[in-house]
């Protein structure tokens, strides 16, 4: 259907990561979250690169017509990110099925890598 959308193609997107991505923003009624340290929280890397496949898909679709909808994650976030530092996602396709999607992930922090999985998403149209 998206005959441009082909396995093996690939996508990098870079972020500055700012305190306001940090834990204790991800819920500021969250008391405990409240009192842990200040480095990129999962929920906004999740989001990231959600963001980062969001981007090389609209090269491909017809957009905003058409637009792509998170359907599964399986990632790891093995290091904290302090405010300050870049956050570089790798992706690859490796699976385009119809309207669905499925991406490889690979995250950077230029000290350690941060995350590796896999990302789906589906088109829908809007």
């Amino acid at each position: 259907m998206y005959e441009s959308l082909k396995p093996g193609l690939t996508f990098e997107f870079s972020y500055d990561v700012p305190e306001n991505k940090t834990v204790p923003y991800i819920f500021p009624e969250s008391e405990e979250f409240q009192q842990m340290p200040k480095v990129f929280s999962t929920g906004f890397m999740i989001a990231l690169f959600e963001w980062a496949c969001v981007r090389f898909i609209n090269e491909h679709i017809n957009f905003p017509e058409e637009q792509s909808v998170g359907i599964g994650v399986n990632l790891s976030h093995t290091a904290a990110t302090p405010p300050g530092l870049t956050v570089t996602v790798r992706g690859e396709l490796l699976e385009a099925d119809g309207r669905r999607l499925v991406f490889s992930i690979d995250a950077h922090d230029g000290v350690d890598t941060i995350s590796k999985g896999t990302h789906e998403r589906f088109i829908v149209n809007a």
